[in-house]
């Protein structure tokens, strides 16, 4: 039987490579461990759900047509609204992807004459389009929905003095996005985005709060919907889809609310009671049930990719030993190479398409071009292990996922493997 250190080898990881892996690891045992036992919580909390719902192998079963009654989709959603400790919840595959679960909840609920605000400075790069900051065709520019934002401060705090002078009497929504994006900022703890709510509250009650909660599942053992938010949004493809989801999006939040995206969703008149589940649902449910263990395993992977990276010098968000409150990495590389590099090695551990080169190229909803490296089972999905970053400064790349540990570690190594051949890095 080989060795460990053989594996590693016949994988490309040169012995270099991986004694310099295993010097980083052995000092993250302690970080890892306390990862382990919020998962354990966390997966507690998804199997009382289930419980409580009495998911059943029914739940299962295939449903076509206008998918009246469909057991397994009516239950799965209140599954959600339990894990979330919401009113309701909306969980199709007719969502699909996190930026459309996001267009929809924020079309749903504002109105021609609305203002949504932006606390968290410039919105991901694909929502730009969604809300008309670039034009495009359908955005909320064009139904007269106006928007603002609030940039964060130098530290990538809130800046509650200019929040409180944003919040004006047409204000119906504020948006917050708990990852960082393509942005070099410190993503948002569950307790910060509780401030931020809790502040916006005081000033005006009714305003809808929504967070964007895409790579920050389960990552603590709370959510934003724990302090105060009024929808909480996300993609199957990421963290609560575990890697089994093949699609789909959630949102959870106020009973109001949520029956608002229904009829944004499907039709007037028609709602929720609509939308056959095509037979996604034990993928749905099962890719919830391992997600608490998908995720720990991605946040090792990040937290190993932090350590790395940032003994070689390099500026990394968060750092080493910062909390994590989402799943993504990012790793400032300096120079374009370098980010082709990263991403090739990625690309090259994978399980899926390992053979493929990554390359530069003009991807729909960015103003830059960008490298994506994903071999996975499901097309796109960022809790597989993957990476990606716009052709811009800084040069930075942000990993995320990781179904296994071992496999997050593996990317991790063979990214830097990359780097080395390259004679970018010097161990």
């Amino acid at each position: 039987m080989s060795s460990i250190e053989e594996m590693y080898e016949q994988m490309g990881i040169c012995s270099s490579v991986h004694k310099f892996g295993k010097q980083i690891e052995a000092k993250l045992a302690k970080r890892f461990l306390e990862i382990d036992e919020r998962a354990e919580y966390n997966q507690m909390k998804v199997i009382l759900a289930m419980q409580k719902n009495r998911v059943s192998e029914a739940c299962f079963h295939y449903a076509s047509g206008y998918g009246y009654d469909d057991l397994g989709r009516d239950t799965l959603e209140k599954v959600y609204a339990d894990v979330f400790h919401t009113e309701a919840a909306l969980v199709r595959p007719q969502i699909t992807c996190g930026t459309h679960a996001l267009a929809l909840a924020l079309s749903a609920n504002l109105r021609p004459g609305d203002e949504l605000v932006s606390v968290a400075g410039k919105p991901y790069d694909t929502l730009e389009e969604v809300i008309g900051i670039r034009p495009s065709k359908g955005s909320l520019a064009e139904y007269g929905i106006t928007y603002s934002q609030v940039d964060l401060l130098e530290d990538g705090s809130f800046d509650f003095e200019n929040i409180s002078h944003a919040i004006t009497e047409k204000t119906k929504m504020v948006t917050i996005q708990r990852s960082k994006g393509y942005q070099t900022r410190p993503s948002f703890s569950v307790d910060q985005i509780g401030a931020a709510i809790a502040f916006v509250k005081r000033i005006k009650p009714d305003v809808i709060c929504m967070v964007d909660n895409c790579y920050g599942e389960f990552v603590e053992t709370i959510e934003p919907s724990d302090v105060g938010a009024d929808l909480v949004v996300g993609s199957l493809i990421k963290n609560p889809g575990g890697g089994l989801a093949p699609i789909g999006g959630y949102i959870a939040g106020k009973e109001e609310l949520i029956e608002n995206c229904g009829y944004r969703l499907t039709s007037p008149g028609l709602g929720r009671e609509v939308g056959a589940s095509l037979g996604v649902m034990q993928s749905f449910y099962q890719g919830l049930f391992l997600a608490p263990s998908v995720t720990a395993s991605a946040l090792k992977g990040a937290i190993f990719a932090a350590n790395i990276y940032e003994s070689l010098g390099y500026a990394v968000v968060p750092n080493g030993r910062e909390s994590r409150h989402d799943i993504i990495q990012a790793v400032e590389l300096k120079v374009p190479e370098a980010v082709i590099a990263f991403c090739r090695g990625i690309q090259a551990a994978a399980p899926v398409d390992s053979y493929v080169t990554p390359e530069p190229w003009a991807m729909p909803g960015y103003d830059s071009d960008v490298i994506m490296a994903a071999g996975a089972f499901v097309q796109g999905s960022s809790i597989e292990l993957s990476a990606d970053g716009p052709m811009k400064p800084p040069y930075a790349v942000y990993f995320q996922g990781g179904l296994t540990w071992p496999h997050a570690k593996l990317g991790i190594l063979m990214s830097l493997e990359y780097l080395v051949r390259a004679k970018l890095v010097t161990l």
